[in-house]
């Protein structure tokens, strides 16, 4: 494969949008297409990225070195396999797929075709976050807080596939095994799925994670506090900003604590992550967030859906 790369993308929603603007941009990328069922959207989408709108699937397929999977969790399964039996890089947004078995079918068929699959998990390339992984190996206590406002989005999915996923599979990255234990409250409050929830998990090794979720709160507020033989850290994803507080090796007292503030400086985590997965189809890379990880966060959702009493 040459260094410039042929991508398209599968579903003009509010996401895949925005995946064809950045693509679009990208040096060495190629947008060949976008594709939706809703043509007059598709349409729309291609004009603004300067691409066109195909008029199936098969032919994005047949013209494609890679492309982003952006439609309904619901329609993973069946709109990425016919890509990974052609050997496509994909990257298919989270989750990904709508049930575990699902899942482990693509994760199956990936292992005899080649193909090289990214899940969407998008806050793994936030900047905090990657500052964060430098300085912390071994989390005891991992405390997340994911509020979001209604918007109206997703809401054929409960909170724990909407949002609660993005922190399960970090702390599945930091932790690197499945839990021991799950337990787990939530509520609907304005759809018929639960739309607040709080999880706790315990894992083998010792360690705790305790996770909030609502996508009803009055405002946007996304925290993580880790708590670890290093120190005590905090990532605020929404202005990217990383607290610490470390005793210094060899103090004796605690008033020699060291606590710091960073404001840290990256590129925007979407425009990364694509950059990321071009690397991927170049050979350059392997996937930050492979399938056999995104089947593993969502049997975790699975876990805590049958706490829940969804499942």
């Amino acid at each position: 494969m040459t260094n410039r790369i042929r991508v398209g993308v599968v579903g003009t929603g509010y996401l895949g949008a925005i995946h064809a603007q950045i693509y679009s941009t990208m040096a060495d990328v190629e947008l060949v297409g976008v594709y939706d069922i809703d043509t007059r959207r598709a349409s729309e989408v291609a004009e603004r990225a300067k691409t066109q709108a195909v008029s199936s699937m098969d032919e994005l397929l047949e013209s494609v070195d890679a492309a982003s999977i952006v439609v309904p969790t619901s329609q993973h399964r069946k709109v990425a396999e016919p890509f990974i039996r052609a050997g496509k890089a994909l990257l298919i947004e989270k989750p990904i797929t709508s049930t575990v078995k699902q899942a482990r079918d693509l994760v199956d068929l990936m292992d005899s075709s080649g193909s090289a699959v990214l899940v969407g998990h998008v806050e793994r390339y936030a900047p905090a976050l990657l500052a964060l992984d430098k300085r912390i190996s071994q989390p005891r206590f991992i405390e997340v807080h994911r509020l979001s406002k209604f918007n109206g989005r997703a809401t054929d999915v409960d909170v724990i596939t909407d949002l609660m996923i993005h922190d399960i599979d970090i702390i599945l990255s930091m932790v690197d095994e499945m839990p021991l234990r799950v337990d787990a409250i939530g509520s609907p409050v304005i759809t018929d799925q639960v739309d607040i929830a709080n999880v706790r998990l315990q894992f083998p090794c010792g360690a705790v994670a305790n996770l909030t979720a609502s996508r009803v709160s009055l405002k946007q507020f996304r925290r993580m506090r880790v708590f670890g033989p290093e120190g005590y850290f905090a990532v605020n994803f929404t202005d990217q900003i990383l607290d610490s507080a470390r005793m210094p090796e060899g103090a004796k007292s605690f008033d020699e604590v060291e606590v710091e503030q960073e404001h840290v400086k990256g590129e925007r985590p979407l425009q990364a992550e694509l950059a990321h997965f071009a690397d991927v189809v170049r050979g350059k890379a392997q996937p930050k967030v492979t399938a056999a990880q995104g089947l593993r966060a969502l049997e975790v959702v699975e876990m805590i859906q049958k706490q829940l009493g969804e499942t």
